[in-house]
């Protein structure tokens, strides 16, 4: 390995998000909570760390939700960053709590909501939050067809009240987004996409034209055994992590792409953000376009 890991996320591009430039490599709280995002870390002392080590290493876009924990990473966020950088842009998400056996449920209604919202404030320490994201459950899986008007109009009044800044949207389809740039801008859009797992890139496409931040999660989810194997030989030519080169892949797939992988790791935090500095050369993208199976490489 080679010493890249310790080149800092400012060293990245940057996109606006909402209204405010952040770097394109960012950090995503989910897995500070206990196993299954419930409960308490085991260890809390190096939860804060990391969080610590993402500000220091020049990250300013962490992406929570307070049903993390629940409540949990909101609250370890507040203790290890309040008071936070006037450059620091924190996304939460609402639309779902959890169940007293960890389960995930909708969210959706006006005083479900405007709860949400509230304990987000609280728990962060905040006023005001920079970007909420609405979460779609209709298929906890994957995006799948709903009308989001009624919950979108809920936070639009929220964001008229002055409790939030700007509106994002997780886990949607583009009818949803669509339908919802008629209730309110649409700040962001983040939903599952990676080498293999390409349903989005004609969305990802028009977001780029229309100036909307696309936000990926898992980077290394669904693949297969074979596909893993593909694309780790990629990262030995490139004496890199597969993480890294997965991340490297996003970052090159578009300029509105803005990345928030997650770890409770220091090292591993170091790791993923060395990949805003790795550019993957002609000659590993059609290996990676067959890693793929898509015509995008």
């Amino acid at each position: 390995m080679t010493n890249r890991h310790h080149i800092p996320a400012a060293a990245g591009t940057t996109f606006i998000l909402g209204d405010r430039p952040v770097h394109r490599l960012g950090y995503g709280a989910m897995q500070l909570a206990g196993p299954g995002v419930f409960g308490p870390p085991k260890d809390r002392g190096a939860a804060l760390a990391v969080l610590r080590a993402a500000i220091e290493a020049g990250v300013n876009h962490i992406d929570t939700s307070d049903f993390y924990g629940p409540h949990i990473t909101n609250q370890l966020i507040r203790e290890a960053l309040h008071p936070y950088r006037d450059d620091l842009v924190i996304v939460t998400k609402v639309g779902a709590v959890r169940g007293a056996d960890a389960s995930w449920q909708p969210a959706f209604s006006a005083a479900q909501l405007r709860q949400a919202v509230h304990d987000n404030l609280r728990n962060l320490g905040l006023e005001r939050l920079d970007v909420v994201n609405l979460r779609a459950m209709f298929d906890v899986h994957g995006p799948a067809e709903g009308s989001l008007e009624a919950p979108l109009t809920a936070l639009a009044e929220l964001q008229q009240q002055g409790l939030v800044r700007h509106i994002g949207l997780s886990n949607v389809t583009p009818r949803q987004i669509a339908d919802g740039q008629r209730i309110c801008r649409i700040a962001c859009v983040q939903n599952q996409y990676n080498l293999v797992h390409r349903h989005d890139d004609g969305l990802i496409d028009q977001l780029a034209r229309d100036g909307v931040p696309y936000v990926p999660f898992f980077p290394l989810g669904g693949f297969s055994p074979l596909q893993s194997a593909g694309l780790s030989a990629v990262a030995r030519q490139l004496d890199a992590t597969p993480m890294q080169v997965a991340l490297a892949w996003l970052l090159q797939r578009s300029p509105n792409v803005l990345l928030i992988p997650g770890t409770s790791s220091v090292t591993h935090l170091q790791e993923n953000l060395a990949a805003g500095s790795l550019v993957l050369p002609q000659d590993v993208m059609g290996p990676l376009g067959q890693v793929a199976g898509g015509e995008w490489a």
